[in-house]
């Protein structure tokens, strides 16, 4: 099932839309990677947490720990694998952010499910859980041999034209989103689902889609950055 979980007057107005339109969106708007009938794939689910911080809507994120077998330092939603006795894409998205971040899953009111995508690399089928962040918690990471670091990142940097450009990778014939936000360069997945999202919900700005960066030079740049430190230009 995907859609609204409850009424729009739930939530703040500043969310609403993507309630209302949760109903309507298909895989495609979200993705190039609709669930292929024949794939041989685990169910997923990941928490698209939104609360209300002192910079206004913000939005839940963690950095993957760098030593993990796939997907290792990325940034994403809190989420993951779903178990027996989840009960849903809801259960699953919830439990595992609680394992992740700690967030407490009392204060957390799930509002709409979006369709199930596909994620070749891992063969997962993801369900993006939206969910208001009614009573916030204490966040942190867990596990730091799985979470690196957690971060409520506030809607306006994300939609900030400076912070936004597009990353593709030589010889991939690939293109795709990418922000450069609090610390935490976002890309794949997660940025085309926040992408998508921004867009949805109304809350996208003007920026320039002719900025594309080489993924490789802007993740070098970025951690240069964060470091404190100077990158070597590529040959």
């Amino acid at each position: 099932m995907t859609g609204p979980l409850v009424d729009t007057d739930a939530v703040p107005s500043w969310l609403q839309p993507l309630v209302k339109i949760s109903g309507d969106v298909t895989a495609d708007a979200f993705s190039r990677f609709s669930v292929p009938p024949d794939a041989s794939y685990r169910q997923a689910s990941v928490l698209m947490l939104f609360g209300e911080g002192p910079d206004g809507p913000d939005v839940l994120l963690l950095r993957r720990a760098d030593t993990l077998g796939s997907h290792a330092g990325q940034v994403a939603f809190p989420g993951g694998g779903a178990d027996p006795g989840d009960g849903g894409p809801v259960g699953t998205a919830l439990r595992e952010a609680e394992e992740e971040t700690g967030v407490e899953p009392s204060g957390v009111l799930p509002v709409a499910i979006f369709p199930e995508l596909f994620v070749p690399v891992s063969g997962f089928a993801v369900t993006p859980v939206l969910a208001y962040w009614k009573t916030p918690s204490p966040v942190h990471a867990v596990d730091f041999g799985e979470t690196a670091a957690v971060a409520r990142v506030p809607v306006s940097e994300l939609t900030d034209p400076a912070n936004r450009f597009q990353v593709a990778r030589e010889g991939f014939g690939w293109k795709g989103p990418a922000f450069d936000v609090g610390g935490l360069f976002v890309w794949g997945f997660t940025a085309g689902l926040l992408a998508m999202t921004l867009s949805l919900g109304g809350w996208e700005r003007e920026w320039d889609r002719g900025d594309v960066r080489d993924l490789d030079v802007a993740l070098a740049e970025h951690q240069a950055r964060v470091d404190g430190r100077q990158v070597p230009e590529k040959e």
